[in-house]
């Protein structure tokens, strides 16, 4: 089969195109024949070696981490699944590689693709959507009344956690460049701040939740505007020492997990909030929830760039880069 693949770790010079053995699936697998796959952060971390300690992978590894497509095949233990369905699914974090013409995933991570969208269209939403959901849900529970404060609000996260925010019927205040203001406030956003131009702590406060997936100073920036007990939940930067238990790291890798984080947990503990890292998980469920919120048209996903499998490297860069739109997706059709 069709894969963009890595034989070890770099920048986009070494990203292969080539053939490569097509996936068997096991008893509770299905196979899915890939017809679009999205381009997250997560790919070039992994392609530079930045998960390396959190994830022990072989080579060679094909890239990508979410997909839609038809199902091929299903294991001897499938119930749920029938060869021809249209499904969408974020792969298991030990089987990753999207960027391929077949994926093999656990049939609990997959769900169907929402009707009334394309591939390429659904393809842009199972790792930000999910990210997205469960950061609101998981660590927020958030609901009516409440303020959520989402940072880079124009990105994959962004433009979904806007409109799920609203679907809670949270209060949302954005940050983007000025480009971005009309797209967020059409998605929903109730304050808009300009990053270029604003400094979002003098006008925020008492905020139940900000999502950040900047990291540095703008996590250190944003802890401030959240009430007492509030949450700040980052995507950016290392995990902590409470994730990295999750993941089963030894303890000494946890310690300096903690180290690295040194500044904004202390600063948490001084105001009396919460700092958390969010790993995201598959989670099919949650997929199909995100699939009747599309088709119910309470959500949408914005899809910048599509790029042939044959540009993967372009779309990497594309994205690397910073300025999409919502998602880069790579077209397998």
């Amino acid at each position: 089969m069709r894969a963009a693949f890595i034989r070890k770790y770099g920048k986009n010079d070494v990203v292969e195109l080539g053939e490569l053995p097509r996936p068997t699936p096991s008893a509770k697998d299905v196979l899915i024949k890939v017809r679009a796959a999205s381009v997250n952060p997560v790919d070039f971390k992994l392609r530079d070696g930045g998960l390396r300690l959190l994830r022990k992978l072989q080579m060679p590894v094909i890239l990508g981490n979410d997909l839609s497509g038809v199902i091929e095949e299903v294991g001897s233990e499938v119930t749920t699944f029938v060869p021809g369905d249209e499904v969408y699914a974020r792969v298991d974090k030990d089987r990753i590689g999207t960027f391929c013409d077949y994926a093999v995933v656990q049939a609990r991570h997959v769900a169907r693709k929402p009707k009334n969208l394309s591939h390429i269209e659904a393809a842009a939403i199972p790792l930000v959507g999910l990210t997205a959901w469960q950061a609101l849900t998981d660590f927020g529970s958030l609901g009516a009344g409440q303020k959520v404060l989402i940072h880079a609000a124009s990105g994959g996260v962004g433009t979904l956690a806007i409109q799920l925010a609203k679907h809670l019927g949270v209060t949302v205040a954005v940050t983007a460049g000025g480009r971005s203001r009309q797209l967020c406030e059409e998605l929903g956003a109730d304050l808009f701040v300009d990053y270029k131009t604003q400094r979002f702590e003098e006008l925020l406060t008492r905020y139940d939740l900000v999502l950040d997936t900047l990291g540095g100073e703008t996590r250190l920036r944003s802890l401030p505007v959240l009430r007492p007990g509030g949450v700040l939940v980052t995507l950016a930067g290392a995990p902590t020492a409470k994730v990295g238990k999750e993941l089963g790291v030894n303890a000494l890798l946890r310690l300096a997990f903690d180290f690295m984080n040194r500044e904004p947990l202390r600063r948490a503990r001084e105001l009396g909030v919460r700092y958390e890292y969010l790993f995201m998980r598959p989670d099919g469920e949650q997929l199909a929830m995100l699939a009747a919120l599309c088709e119910r048209g309470a959500l949408r996903p914005i899809v910048d760039r599509v790029f042939p499998l044959a540009e993967a490297k372009e779309a990497l860069a594309y994205t690397e880069a910073g300025h999409a739109v919502g998602k880069v997706v790579i077209d397998l059709a």
